[in-house]
C-alpha cells in the first residue's frame, strides 16, 4: 500500500527535488514528479493537462496549498490539498486545511484538520480545482 510504490510512481517530464536545508518562498510550477524534503512557503502547482505527482517525505513542508493530479504526503501541509486523481497520506502526514481528492489512501497515524471533500477526476488546473466541489453541489442556473 502506502510507500512500496516508489517504482511505479513515474510520470513524463522528469523529477524536481527540493532538497532538505533548501526553502523556497513563492509558488512553485511543475509538471513531472516534484519531490519535497525541504520548506516550501507558497502554493504548489502542477502544469495545467499534465499528469504531475507531487511528493511530500516526512522532513518536508509546504505552507500553502497543492494542485495536482497525484498526491503523496508524509510530511506537513498547512493549507488545502486538491488532488484531482490520486491522494495517499502515508502515517506521518499532517494537513491543515480541506483535503479534495478522488481517490484516496490513509494510513493509519496520518491526520487531517479540515473537510474531506470528494470530487469527480477533472485536469489539474488550479483555477478550476478549488471549485469542483462546489460544482458539484452548485444548484442549476433558471432561466426566465
Amino acid at each position: 500500500m502506502l510507500g512500496n510504490k516508489r517504482g511505479t510512481s513515474a510520470v513524463a517530464g522528469g523529477t524536481t527535488l527540493i532538497s532538505r536545508e533548501t526553502r523556497i518562498i513563492g509558488n512553485v510550477h511543475f509538471s513531472g514528479n516534484l519531490e519535497i524534503e525541504g520548506e516550501v512557503v507558497g502554493d504548489v502547482l502542477a502544469a495545467p493537462g499534465s499528469d504531475a505527482m507531487v511528493r511530500l517525505v516526512e522532513a518536508g513542508s509546504i505552507q500553502g496549498e497543492i494542485h495536482a493530479p497525484r498526491v503523496m504526503i508524509n510530511g506537513s501541509v498547512e493549507g488545502a490539498v486538491h488532488a484531482t486523481s490520486h491522494l495517499e497520506l502515508a502515517p506521518r502526514a499532517r494537513v491543515a486545511g480541506d483535503v479534495h481528492y478522488h481517490i484516496i489512501e490513509m494510513a493509519a497515524g496520518a491526520e487531517v484538520n479540515g473537510r474531506l471533500l470528494h470530487c469527480m477526476e477533472t485536469a489539474a488546473d488550479p483555477d478550476d480545482a478549488g471549485s469542483n466541489a462546489a460544482a458539484l453541489q452548485a444548484p442549476a442556473a433558471k432561466v426566465d
